[in-house]
This record gives structure tokens, C-alpha cells and sequence, in this order.
């Protein structure tokens, strides 16, 4: 089992995990153009988190330089903007101030539920496939962390189907996500004085 406590440590924590991970899988596509698309994807993730801050002025700008520094400037694509040069970033950039919201299930968090709105207005397509994927996955994870007792496919599927109003309708018998219940190895016990005395006679 993998705890919070191991995970590495959020460059910019308003953003959450999710859109981390996103960055991180960005940054291993080979191809430049879909690279590209792939961040274009993210921006606009990025910015539906904070809707209420699209007016603005740089705002846009501002979330490209996020990228940048999430990927600790190595996420090589088109940049539209000049971004930040990473020598030239002395401080932590400012946090953008979240907006309060009533959340639908507390266990999937604001931010899942805004990365899977933005799934279901995608066109059908490799790219939102991949994007599915990943948050379906790490539905699975956040539902483990909430409820260790019962966690399966078939209700992180339903619940998926429910947050994007049947856009995307899985099959539980044909669409298997990943198992989140890693086995935990007990550390092997050093043997006790006595049993080495009986092993060495």
C-alpha cells in the first residue's frame, strides 16, 4: 500500500495529485505534436479548476508558467507564452486562491470532479481515453483510501458514468482497472539468541 506520506512532494499543492500525475505522464509521450495536445489538455484542466479567475489579466500566461515549473521545466512543447526560466524563479509563484463549492462525494475530492467534467466535454478520442484511464484509476485509489472494506470496479465505473451524466459509460465486464490493494511484505524478524545458539550447535 502506497501512503500519502511516500508520495513526493506537491511543487504547487493547489493543483492537487491528479493534475501532477497528468504532467508527469505528459512529459513520457515521445511524440512532440501530441505532447503538445497533452499539455494544451492539462491547461485547460488547470484552468477549470479556477474558473472564477479566467478574467483575469495574464491568467492564462500564468498557468503555462505553472506548467513549466511543475515539470521542473523539462516538458519540452510549443510553449504559447514565454515562460518562466526556471533561474529566474527565486521565490514560490503565488497560490491561486481556490473558490468554495458544495462537492458531490467528499472521498473524490473538487478537483477529480472538475478534471472529469472537463473528460466529458472532450470529443471521443485517444486523448480522452488516456485522461479516463488515468482518473478512473485514481477514482479507485481515492475510494481505497476512504473505504478500505469494499472497493470495485463496477462502482467506481457507476460512479464515474454518474459525474460525466452518462457521457462516458464503461463496462465493468470489459473495462478492468488497476488493483489498488498492493500486498504489504512483513519485515522478516531477526532470529533470537537462543535460536542461534541451536542453530550453531
Amino acid at each position: 500500500m502506497q501512503y500519502t506520506s511516500d508520495l513526493k512532494k506537491l511543487v504547487l499543492p493547489e493543483y492537487g495529485r491528479n493534475v501532477q500525475q497528468m504532467v508527469d505522464h505528459c512529459m513520457t509521450i515521445e511524440d512532440r505534436a501530441e505532447r503538445t495536445r497533452c499539455a494544451n489538455t492539462i491547461i485547460n484542466i488547470m484552468g477549470n479548476l479556477f474558473p472564477h479567475l479566467r478574467d483575469i489579466e495574464d491568467f492564462k500566461h500564468k498557468l503555462w508558467d505553472h506548467l513549466a515549473i511543475m515539470s521542473d521545466f523539462k516538458l519540452d512543447i510549443d510553449y504559447p507564452y514565454e515562460i518562466i526560466r526556471k533561474e529566474n524563479l527565486h521565490t514560490h509563484p503565488d497560490p491561486i486562491p481556490y473558490q468554495s463549492s458544495p462537492i458531490k462525494y467528499r472521498h473524490y475530492g473538487k478537483i477529480m470532479e472538475e478534471m472529469l467534467k472537463k473528460a466529458e466535454e472532450m470529443p471521443a478520442g485517444p486523448e480522452r481515453d488516456a485522461l479516463v484511464s488515468m482518473l478512473a484509476n485514481h477514482m479507485k485509489k481515492l475510494f481505497y483510501q476512504w473505504n478500505k472494506d469494499s472497493v470495485d470496479d463496477e462502482k467506481i465505473l457507476k460512479d464515474l458514468k454518474e459525474y460525466t451524466h452518462g457521457v462516458i459509460d464503461l463496462d465493468p465486464a470489459t473495462y478492468h482497472l488497476r488493483d489498488v490493494k498492493e500486498p504489504i511484505v512483513q519485515p522478516q524478524r531477526g532470529k533470537s539468541k537462543n535460536n542461534s545458539k541451536k542453530a550453531g550447535k
